[in-house]
Formats: structure tokens, sequence, C-alpha cells
């Protein structure tokens, strides 16, 4: 397995990977066998873990960060590195479904809001036949539902795990959980676990996803914040994120 190269912005190593680099990955670490974590890492990642240390330690450990966000790709250029596409943590956990349902791998869908995770299952597989859902749950990231999550997943041995709790709970939660939800350490095949976010509403159909034009225009942020004007303040880490970056690459 090719390592791939990295950009470090801001403190957070970003990795150079397509999506088919970073399917090829994550069956090659499945088939290897324990326990694994992607990010998906955006803006918003970036400035959370200035102010978190948990939060970047476990960026610093994870098996690859892909870069998920226009505004990542434009700070990678600023330092030099031409990162050659941006990798969505939504469009990324579909072609990793489209894996599973080849290599008949065991898939559980865990967060969003009760139901929702249910609705994207069933999502996927009508889109990928041959999808085996290893379980589905809501639950929250709550340290004291941990132990009884842990069970539940672990009973359903997945080789996938896809966590909708939001950076960057769902992003501690696997840290602190993967290791517990393999019989043994080097056990085959392995657990991937990624962290995704809003993904299970926009394939459930709870929340639309911005139209195909606006994602090419990298403007998809944008219609987000007409749709939901609450994101405003969170908008703002953008605006922080780009006069951060530009100071760093001076």
């Amino acid at each position: 397995m090719t390592i791939p190269r990295s950009v470090t912005i801001l403190g957070v190593r970003v990795d150079d990977v397509t999506y088919d680099e970073a399917v090829t990955m994550a069956e090659a670490l499945v088939d290897r066998g324990g326990a694994h974590q992607f990010a998906t890492v955006n803006p918003e990642f970036i400035m959370a873990a200035q102010r978190d240390e948990d939060f970047r330690t476990v960026l610093a450990h994870t098996a690859l960060n892909v870069p998920d966000g226009v505004g990542v790709v434009w700070a990678a250029r600023r330092r030099g590195v031409w990162l050659r596409e941006r990798v969505a943590g939504v469009d990324l956990m579909q072609a990793l479904c489209a894996l599973a349902s080849r290599r008949r791998w065991r898939v559980f869908f865990l967060g969003a809001q009760p139901g929702v995770a249910e609705l994207t299952a069933a999502q996927m597989v009508m889109r990928y036949p041959g999808l085996t859902v290893a379980g589905t749950y809501a639950g929250t990231p709550q340290r004291e539902e941990e132990p009884a999550i842990a069970a539940r997943v672990r009973a359903g041995r997945p080789q996938l795990l896809f966590v909708a709790y939001g950076a960057p709970a769902q992003d501690k939660w696997l840290f602190r959980n993967l290791p517990l939800l393999l019989p043994t350490a080097d056990a085959r095949p392995g657990l991937l676990g990624m962290g995704v976010g809003g993904a299970f509403d926009f394939i459930a159909g709870v929340q639309k996803r911005a139209p195909q034009w606006l994602q090419r225009a990298h403007l998809e942020w944008l219609y987000r914040l007409i749709r939901q004007p609450w994101r405003w303040r969170r908008q703002t880490a953008l605006l922080r994120f780009a006069v951060s970056a530009m100071l760093e690459s001076r």
C-alpha cells in the first residue's frame, strides 16, 4: 500500500489522495486487519483543531485525512502543494459502500437523528445491491452511552462503520472506541471507521444537497448557508481559516 504524500495546514495533516486511491487504501487496510480511521478534513476541522488539543491528536493519528473542502485545496496550493482532488465525505462514503457491496462487507450506520440511519441504510442497499447492513442506530456521542453503543456495533461485526455525530464529536468517538470494536487487535478482516457529518441527512433526503453545478463552482457552502441561515456563525470559521492560512504561507 502506497503512503500518500501530504501537506500540513495550520498543524493538521491533509493527504493528497483521489477518491479511487482512498477506496483502494480502505480495502487494503480492512484486508490487513485491525482498526483504522479516516477523517474528512475541511476548514472547520482545521480551525477546531487549533483550540482543541484532543481533536488535534485524533487528526494526527488517523490512517487517512482526505481533503474535504475547496478551502483546504486552496490553502495547500498556497503552501506549494497541488492536491489533485477534493474528496467530499458524503461521496467517499458512497464509494466505500459500493466497495462493500462488491466485497460482501458488513456496514454499520451510527448517528444522526432517530430514524435517519435506517433511511440511509435503506438508500445504500437500493443503490448498491449486495450491501449487507450490520446495524443502524442513532445514539449520541455522550461518554456514558459508549459501552452500550460499542457492544451494539461489535455484535454487528462490521468492516465499515460510518458515524454521523458531527465533528469533532464523531472523530473523537471513533478514536476512543474503534480499538474496542474488534475481538482482537489484529482481527481479520479489519474495521474502518469514518466520521461523515451530515452525510446521512443528504442521503436519507432529510436535507437537500447543493445542485451539481454549485458543487462544481465550489459554492456548496453558500447553498447550505442560504438553506440554513443559522449556520452563519459556523461560516465565520471559513474567514478565520482563510486569514490564518494566508499568514502561514507568507
